[in-house]
């Protein structure tokens, strides 16, 4: 743990360098900024909140206890706070990462494929049986199930920091792999729309590499991986609903794609193929895009009181007569206890050295790096395996007393639910707050596509966190969003 330090180290400015000059890269954005005035930056700051509220830019909280009139049952629908200054990623440093994102989204689906095979990383001891086998998250019912070309994330989130002395291209570090039902890029896309809207001189200043064509990316890419033989296919985005806290996102893909929005009542199988209802009468449906989770996708093989999903699903899907993007039982690799062993995958089936290092993680079955995490309590960020969306994780050095004492409980009654990571300085940005311009913490998920090919869009959704010296940039959390631009020279 020494590299990393018992306390946090001055955290790393992506805009300015340790003596307060401007980085190559944000130069001709600061000479701009330079020559506006706060009261104009504040009327373009009104303005993406107007246009976002009128275009229905949301997301829903569950459980909030600080929303008025929410009882926990229902969302309760809020803006996503969106800053106006840029992250910008030069185009070497950009490279860097996304050769790293597309090393280890191969190496997970491969992964993915071995766990419900040959399982032959358990055989060779990389990764302990029980780890896999008895993880919450995995799936019995995929055992010996062969996907469309062996990929299980279509769509994975790759969240990813820039840590303390970060002072060079490669000081990245993945923090969290999403590959269930990663959401996000819809405001990825949007923030980009506003910055064009409001700033448009800006891009005629700067050679920011689009992000437009993502949709036309993750289409061609879902219909890549179609049952074979057929030419044609059919995509749908399957959403639990209106009521579900990325509907808003859920809407935008399907419009963005030209595909079908569906719920589960709109589908039904039949002789081992998924039919879609429409007003021409039923039609095959090749490809499911879809945003909802596992235990829900079908009544009859998961919870059976599930009203979101399609009855019978999962044999079409066992027969091959339909793509799931993402798979069944992708959980399994983006479990926080099986985050610890990418290395090891990377190594193992690829026989390559990860370009993205993990953050240094204490396991807290392991009794031995329990101890240290209950002796350490204090300088730690603890997470639920299971966790989202900021919730149920410690801050160490942000916590109370009673609030450590609290998860010490927690610790030893199932310490097979949580891991232990260092507290890491994030990287910061500039960021306008209410009392000006001022640094908060980012970090940055970006997507990568597989399919035929396995294909990143150049940037990535960058949450910030708003309040002042919070680490936790979820949007359920208080956090905002950033556009990311990656500078093609």
């Amino acid at each position: 743990m020494k590299p990393w330090g018992q306390q946090m180290h001055k955290a790393f400015d992506e805009m300015y360098d340790g003596h307060e000059r401007v980085r190559a890269h944000y130069r001709e954005y600061e000479r701009w900024l330079a020559e506006q005035t706060p009261e104009a930056m504040q009327f373009k700051r009104q303005e993406a909140d107007l246009v976002f509220r009128r275009v229905g830019v949301t997301f829903a909280v569950y459980g909030d206890k600080e929303a008025p009139g929410s009882n926990g049952a229902e969302g309760t629908e809020r803006l996503i706070p969106f800053d106006v200054v840029p992250r910008i990623i030069p185009a070497k440093e950009w490279k860097h990462i996304e050769a790293g994102l597309k090393q280890r989204v191969r190496a997970l689906n491969l992964f993915m494929h071995d766990a419900y095979h040959e399982q032959n990383i358990i055989r060779a001891g990389r990764i302990p049986a029980d780890q896999i086998l008895r993880n919450a998250q995995y799936r019995p019912e995929m055992q010996g199930v062969d996907v469309p070309q062996g990929i299980y994330s279509h769509v994975s989130g790759i969240d990813i920091v820039r840590a303390e002395n970060a002072d060079k291209v490669g000081e990245y570090f993945v923090l969290e792999d999403n590959l269930r039902v990663p959401s996000g890029v819809s405001y990825m896309l949007e923030n980009r729309k506003m910055m064009m809207r409001l700033f448009s001189d800006l891009f005629a200043r700067n050679r920011v590499a689009p992000i437009a064509h993502y949709p036309d990316v993750l289409l061609e890419n879902l219909r890549s991986v179609a049952p074979v033989g057929i030419d044609n296919p059919t995509v749908v985005l399957l959403t639990p609903g209106m009521h579900n806290s990325a509907y808003f996102e859920h809407a935008f893909l399907a419009q963005q794609m030209g595909v079908e929005l569906v719920e589960g009542q709109d589908l039904f199988v039949q002789d081992d193929q998924v039919l879609m209802r429409t007003t021409r009468g039923p039609q095959r449906v090749d490809v499911i895009y879809r945003r909802i989770d596992d235990d829900f996708l079908d009544p009859l093989a998961f919870k059976p009181a599930s009203k979101l999903g399609v009855p019978g699903l999962l044999q079409a899907y066992r027969a091959g007569r339909v793509t799931l993007a993402n798979a069944i039982g992708t959980g399994i690799a983006d479990d926080k206890s099986i985050y610890p062993y990418v290395p090891d995958m990377i190594d193992f089936y690829l026989g390559e050295k990860p370009i993205l290092s993990n953050v240094p993680t204490h396991v807290c079955r392991e009794r031995e790096q329990l101890d240290y995490t209950l002796a350490h309590l204090d300088e730690l960020v603890v997470k639920e395996v299971h966790g989202a969306g900021g919730y149920g994780m410690l801050v160490g050095p942000a916590s109370t007393r009673s609030e450590r004492e609290e998860f010490t409980e927690r610790l030893r009654a199932n310490p097979e639910n949580y891991i232990a990571q260092p507290t890491l300085a994030l990287s910061t940005c500039p960021t306008y707050v209410e009392s000006g311009l001022a640094p908060r913490h980012v970090d940055l998920r970006p997507y990568v596509l597989s399919g035929k090919d396995v294909i990143t869009v150049p940037g990535g959704l960058c949450r910030v966190a708003l309040r002042d010296g919070s680490l936790v940039v979820n949007s359920s959390q208080g956090g905002g969003t950033k556009d990311t631009w990656v500078l093609e020279r």
